[in-house]
């Protein structure tokens, strides 16, 4: 499954995923392969990217996700920098 994070200033991540959890503004999702198309406005907090063992977080500040054949598309207000 492919992945895109973008922020009005840049593309913060490009990659493939397993899974996603992301932090939708009526609760915290996960998103996998085959996932009906949907469109989700998100709150602040933690994006979890995981790629078989491996796993990444990002933390953003809100925006909105768009998943359709497996794809994914998260567009960040922003991103805290750790």
């Amino acid at each position: 499954m492919k992945l895109t994070i973008i922020t009005p200033d840049s593309v913060v991540y490009e990659g493939s995923f397993t899974a996603i959890t992301v932090p939708g503004t009526s609760g915290s999702f996960q998103i996998l392969r085959d996932h009906a198309a949907i469109v989700s406005t998100l709150q602040d907090g933690e994006v979890i990217i995981e790629n078989g063992k491996e796993e990444e977080k990002i933390i953003i500040k809100g925006g909105v996700v768009e998943t359709k054949d497996n794809t994914v598309t998260l567009l960040a207000e922003g991103i805290v920098k750790e």
